[in-house]
């Protein structure tokens, strides 16, 4: 798929800094698409970009903003100065792991704000313009934890769930407007966000760890063909065991033991 021809010639890309967001990034600057990249920290921001601009030769725009902030699609429209996106890519997300009472009311609407408002608000802004010109495209990043209830994972499982229906819904409603909307499920993947919460081992059965870009180089192979996709052939196998072969008591109760044993809670 020519994405240029098909979208237009911008993207933007949220939590863009490392992991799948960079992969993001590196995907569509090799498309010959410019970039607006969003994240909190500027730093490994701006190496990102400098790295993209020398290698594809595209034009990268970054911003530093704080998602968790309720005008930050404000924000960026006002720093954007009328400028049009044709691709939205929302990979930001905050997390939690362990028990619901553990984490403070206040973290939790944060991670409500990060995960489910913003991008919310941003799927307005931008999808209406896409809409007013008869093409664009959204990705929205989402999880297998969304799949069903995730003990330890509660608010963050919840908050993916949120994405995985709104983007399939505005599939739905947009596919005969000329914008592609599309969920990419993934499961573990290779970041530092994966690393940094040191996870033990999920057993020898637990589907193989990604890269980040084999879930990009998947997701683009299925936009604009249907509504939401789980990216990983072994992710399939256990999202398909878990959700046609088993109760829902019983993947609840999966779900949450493998996350207790795997993070020592």
């Amino acid at each position: 798929m020519n994405l240029r021809l098909k979208y237009g010639t911008t993207a933007l890309v949220a939590g863009a800094s490392e992991g799948i967001g960079a992969a993001y990034a590196t995907y569509l600057a090799s498309q010959g698409i410019d970039l607006v990249l969003i994240a909190r920290r500027m730093p490994p921001l701006q190496d990102l970009a400098d790295k993209l601009k020398k290698t594809y030769f595209i034009e990268v725009t970054c911003l530093s903003c704080d998602l968790s902030d309720r005008k930050a699609t404000a924000q960026i429209v006002e720093a954007l100065n009328g400028r049009e996106i044709n691709i939205l890519v929302y990979n930001a997300a905050l997390s939690y792991i362990g028990p619901f009472i553990g984490n403070s009311s206040e973290h939790h609407s944060l991670m409500a704000q990060v995960n489910m408002l913003t991008p919310l608000s941003m799927l307005h802004e931008f999808g209406e313009r896409m809409l007013a010109n008869g093409k664009g495209a959204v990705i929205l990043m989402t999880s297998l934890a969304g799949f069903q209830g995730s003990g330890y994972l509660t608010m963050y499982a919840a908050t993916k769930a949120f994405n995985r229906i709104l983007a399939e819904s505005l599939w739905y409603e947009w596919k005969q407007l000329g914008v592609d909307v599309l969920a990419c499920c993934a499961g573990a993947t290779d970041t530092p966000g994966l690393r940094n919460s040191q996870p033990e081992s999920a057993g020898f059965f637990a589907p193989r760890i990604q890269a980040p870009q084999e879930v990009v180089n998947e997701c683009f192979n299925k936009l604009g063909k249907q509504p939401s996709f789980i990216s990983g052939t072994g992710n399939k196998v256990a999202s398909f065991i878990m959700q046609k072969l088993l109760s829902r008591k019983m993947a609840v109760s999966i779900m949450g033991d493998n996350t207790r044993k795997m993070y020592r809670i």
